[in-house]
């Protein structure tokens, strides 16, 4: 499993894709125990996939995750060539239209969060951001003046700007002067480090230490890095805005399947019924494809006002 660590870091792959290509691989490994992979060869991912869909009854979307997690151990870790695969039994997606809120839900819900959890809801849905990439966020990609967020290796690997509500800089400008007060107590103790990406540790020593490259929603507590020794602060948890978001959910008695994400939706949702076009709702998305992004048409003609037919009949 190191192999794997190594060979996905030398790909740049994000620590999610990761994390997930390590866990099929323990499946995988366990599903054809005491035989290594090597031995079993591309032919066991047949059968193990298929299991996955006969046996497990697994999602359409965690079937091809476990696949091509599979097709990166046997072409990447273990440079063996894969040819066909037959045999493989697809499950068949479906088109799913996402959860949108409406914009009284929205508003109903964030009236009911308070703290620093209410501040990173409010930037997920006034700017659109991933819940990752809202708790990766650093102060450098913050432009008060600009009004706008800079987000750096999103899902994929790209960047991208998207805007910064106006009504957001004041509450987020007394946020981000708190950080600043506890990171000078923090390099007062002899800390206030924050984890630098790739190798940008060595080539500018003295970054970890500036405030630019600390943590908007930074963790409440310091752990110390096993290699240099140093006492890091990472970013906060997502756990904390996925809970208070649920429970305010309950409290506003919006009966809906929604979770945190969902804020992301009703974004692009409404900007599109505010007459924003959709290739500028694409860009501040950071859709690669257009089409993923015109699913929102689809939900915004379905959330229009029309009459049913049936109010037309006069029963009188």
């Amino acid at each position: 499993m190191d192999q794997v660590s190594i060979v996905c870091r030398r790909r740049h792959l994000s620590r999610r894709t990761e994390e997930a290509y390590r866990f099929w691989i323990r499946r995988y490994v366990h599903f054809h125990k005491p035989h290594h992979p090597r031995t079993v060869g591309p032919e066991g991912i047949v059968g193990f996939v298929n299991h996955l869909a006969t046996a497990k009854h697994v999602a359409a979307s965690t079937q091809p995750q476990a696949l091509n997690a599979l097709l990166f151990l046997y072409r990447d870790v273990f440079e063996i060539e894969i040819g066909h695969l037959s045999g493989l039994k697809r499950i068949q997606r479906r088109d799913r239209l996402p959860i949108v809120l409406t914009a009284h839900e929205v508003s109903a819900i964030l009236r009911r969060m308070d703290g620093v959890t209410a501040l990173m809801a409010h930037i997920l849905y006034g700017s659109g951001l991933r819940v990752t990439e809202c708790m990766t966020l650093r102060i450098k990609d913050v432009d008060m003046k600009a009004g706008m967020i800079h987000v750096r290796a999103g899902k994929g690997g790209k960047d991208r700007t998207t805007i910064l509500p106006t009504r957001l800089q004041r509450p987020l400008q007394r946020h981000l002067l708190r950080v600043a007060s506890r990171h000078r107590q923090d390099v007062a103790r002899g800390a206030g480090f924050a984890p630098l990406p790739n190798a940008l540790e060595r080539k500018y020593p003295s970054a970890s230490r500036s405030l630019a490259w600390q943590f908007v929603f930074p963790s409440r507590v310091l752990r110390r890095c096993p290699s240099t020794e140093r006492w890091l602060r990472w970013h906060a948890s997502e756990s904390g805005v996925q809970m208070a978001f649920k429970t305010a959910l309950q409290d506003a008695r919006v009966i809906k399947q929604a979770s945190v994400h969902t804020l992301r939706h009703s974004f692009a949702t409404h900007l599109l019924a505010g007459g924003t076009d959709i290739r500028t709702i694409q860009l501040l998305l950071g859709h690669r494809n257009l089409k993923t992004t015109m699913i929102y048409t689809h939900v915004e003609q379905a959330a229009r006002k029309t009459t049913s037919p049936l109010d037309y009949l006069d029963f009188d």
